[in-house]
């Protein structure tokens, strides 16, 4: 089966190279020069195309950082959509909000394709392991015709049902507890600094009781780095918890502290680090509090 994969992010990339060593033919689509090489190099097909990558395919994954990408890549110049195989499955994993999933998969319905409502869980960790949480909605067809292009990606797939939206409504509660989760970690990782207690020690404290949790697991070590590799940006949860603002205020549904931990990030992003790996939301705590969390005795 012929697969286009549009993104191939810190996500994005890992799970093409899953599908290909599936042993689907994958063409993947992307801006960046070096997904597009590291793609080439595992066998792939790449191209900064989007209608040349969905030329003749019968499944496409959709992995860009916003809706309005998606948008853009699938109905701007070239009409991409309109390139791929009629009846073809469209996997719609970006991060956006439930009117905007259901937008785009009426525009590709009315083309002739079954359309999933799919956003995922997991970070780069998840998709190297094969081990996502997909929480999907859509058709019957739809996850029949997903159903074998999800199972070397994920290690569970929900069904929430028929309605597209659904789907991106659960990411959406998800990156909730995700955007909370990392900004009071760095808010407890700069604490524990100020108070004098050395950062390592105190992760290692925290993970090991009843504190932990997988964001602070997976960005915690981050926290302690000078500059760690970007793998979520912290404008994308100036996004997503703007997405989660959206959600709250349209069903009149209170959600301060996620406000809260969207000021942060925004504040964040307002100092210049708006592209900086998400963890580094720990640089806004250092520079308030006046002491370090990164590094080894270096000031903020």
């Amino acid at each position: 089966m012929s697969v286009a994969f549009i993104g191939l992010g810190a996500m994005g990339l890992p799970m093409a190279k899953r599908l290909m060593g599936a042993g689907f033919d994958v063409h993947g689509c992307d801006i960046a020069p070096g997904p597009l090489d590291a793609l080439k190099s595992a066998g792939g097909q790449a191209s900064t195309n989007p209608a040349e990558a969905l030329r003749g395919a019968s499944a496409v994954f959709v992995m860009t950082a916003t809706g309005a990408q998606a948008q853009t890549v699938l109905f701007g110049a070239g009409e991409a959509a309109s390139a791929a195989t009629r009846g073809a499955i469209f996997i719609l994993q970006c991060t956006q909000s439930a009117a905007m999933a259901r937008d785009l998969g009426a525009r590709l319905e009315a083309l002739g394709h079954h359309v999933l409502d799919a956003p995922v869980s997991g970070g780069a960790v998840g998709a190297e392991a094969g081990a996502l949480t997909v929480m999907a909605s859509g058709s019957e067809a739809a996850f029949a015709a997903a159903a074998p292009l999800l199972r070397p990606l994920a290690k569970t797939v929900y069904n929430i049902g028929r309605e597209l939206g659904l789907g991106s409504t659960v990411k959406t509660i998800n990156q909730l507890l995700a955007g909370v989760h990392i900004a009071v970690g760095a808010e407890a990782m700069a604490l524990g600094a100020k108070a004098g207690i050395e950062p390592k020690l105190l992760l290692d404290i925290l993970m090991s009781g009843a504190a932990g949790s997988w964001m602070l697991g997976n960005r915690g070590p981050r926290m302690l780095e000078d500059e760690p590799a970007v793998t979520s940006a912290v404008d994308i949860f100036v996004k997503d918890l703007g997405l989660v603002d959206d959600l709250a205020r349209g069903l009149r549904q209170p959600a301060p502290i996620a406000m809260a931990a969207l000021q942060q990030f925004i504040a964040a992003s307002a100092m210049g680090d708006g592209r900086q790996d998400d963890s580094q939301v720990v640089r806004l705590y250092e520079v308030t509090g006046a002491t370090h969390v990164r590094g080894k005795g270096k000031t903020p």
